[in-house]
């Protein structure tokens, strides 16, 4: 793959941990954060897309592919997440930045906007809960709530074995809603046999399901974009979204799953280009 030929990779120290983060283009910095069961290559459309345009930053996130992953849930909550971020940024030297993120990726996005404003020039969020929204609606909202049952079984002690068995066929299904090339199969399955990967990952879901401190005030210029037709992610999760969010555009597209970035990168690519640029 041509991109693969163009970046440049790093082992970045920040908050007392290492993360593999991989780089390319030209431009402004743009941070890119990928979610579960994702790694730094589920951003590969948006980064053929916009890497004329900006500098990308994109981590595995910790836990993640090539990235550190301790041991212990508690290693995982999320302020530690965001202050990954924040360090990583500051390692390369940043000033203020533009911060995308999908899925996990976006709730930390989400978290990050709220704890470190000063940082950020815009926020963009691709299918991504709000922090404070997503408890709302799962606590209140049947149909959100039967579009989360998945969680507890992520939350569960040994989902590891559940997610790897049959050569990973249950995170394929869910990462490869249509028929993916040989070589990105290989990508991801190489990443989800890394030693403690999923465990990393389904630490998000063991950690950052209680209560929580965050209160969901986002000062930062945000656009997200929602794909309607997510089966875990209700598009009714939008609702309420600027009481908490002052400066907000909202754009709902037609892709068939979660994966947006995937199913309609040029459509995605060109908001971003716009939001930023406009």
């Amino acid at each position: 793959m041509d991109l693969l030929k163009e970046i440049e990779e790093r082992f970045i120290e920040t908050n007392g941990i290492k993360l593999h983060t991989v780089i390319v283009g030209t431009g402004k910095p743009l941070v890119l954060l990928h979610g579960f069961p994702d790694f730094w290559y589920g951003w590969k459309d948006a980064m053929m897309g916009l890497k004329e345009d900006f500098k990308l930053i994109v981590p595995d996130m910790r836990g993640y592919n090539l990235s550190d992953k301790p041991d212990g849930v508690e290693n995982y909550d999320l302020h530690i997440l965001v202050d990954d971020i924040k360090g990583l940024c500051e390692e390369l030297q940043l000033d203020k930045f533009y911060l995308a993120g999908h899925d996990w990726g976006g709730i930390v996005a989400w978290s990050f906007a709220e704890k470190y404003p000063e940082l950020l020039e815009k926020l963009i969020i691709i299918n991504a809960p709000h922090i404070v929204l997503i408890q709302k609606s799962i606590e209140t909202n049947e149909t959100q709530r039967k579009a989360s049952s998945y969680v507890n079984m992520l939350r569960q002690p040994g989902a590891e074995k559940l997610m790897l068995a049959r050569d990973c066929k249950l995170l394929k299904a869910s990462v490869f809603t249509s028929e993916a090339s040989k070589f990105d199969e290989e990508m991801y399955v190489k990443a989800w046999s890394q030693p403690g990967a999923i465990t990393g990952g389904l630490n998000y879901y063991r950690k950052n399901f209680e209560e929580s401190d965050w209160t969901g005030i986002v000062d930062v210029p945000t656009l997200v974009i929602w794909g309607i037709n997510d089966p875990y992610l209700r598009p009714l999760l939008l609702d309420g979204m600027p009481d908490y969010v002052k400066d907000l555009k909202i754009v709902r597209v037609n892709a068939p799953s979660h994966w947006v970035m995937r199913d309609i990168p040029e459509i995605v690519n060109s908001n971003i280009r716009e939001f930023i640029k406009g």
